[in-house]
């Protein structure tokens, strides 16, 4: 906890500091949501075909769901939502003519959620 998952266009990996991303977007869990670093984890997948609307090009997508532990209000949740929107206007740099659909939600994770460390 957290589990981030970052779904993206494909077309914008060339202008995606996800690196960079993931590390703002663990500083902001752990400063509004109360979670430790060591606990912050990060995937991106590229999805290779995005439409949006009508229209087969010229859109990109990327789409971040951050899953918590249940116990934060609704306002720490849409902080968090706040911070990675922010996050990534200031790490992804869409190639031209693409316009960036960007979204985020949070999530509690479902009660049967375990995890393990070996």
């Amino acid at each position: 906890m957290p589990q981030i998952t970052v779904d993206y266009s494909a077309p914008l990996a060339e202008g995606f500091d996800r690196s960079g991303f993931a590390l703002a977007l663990h500083d902001a869990a752990v400063e509004i949501a109360a979670a430790t670093y060591e606990a912050c984890k990060t995937r991106f997948r590229a999805t290779e075909d995005t439409t949006v609307g009508r229209d087969e090009g010229g859109h990109a997508v990327v789409h971040v769901t951050i899953g918590l532990l249940p116990g934060r209000a609704d306002e720490t949740k849409a902080r968090l939502t706040q911070a990675v929107l922010q996050a990534l206007r200031d790490h992804v740099k869409p190639a031209a003519g693409l316009v960036l659909h960007a979204s985020a939600e949070v999530r509690d994770l479902d009660a049967s959620y375990r995890k393990f460390v070996a």
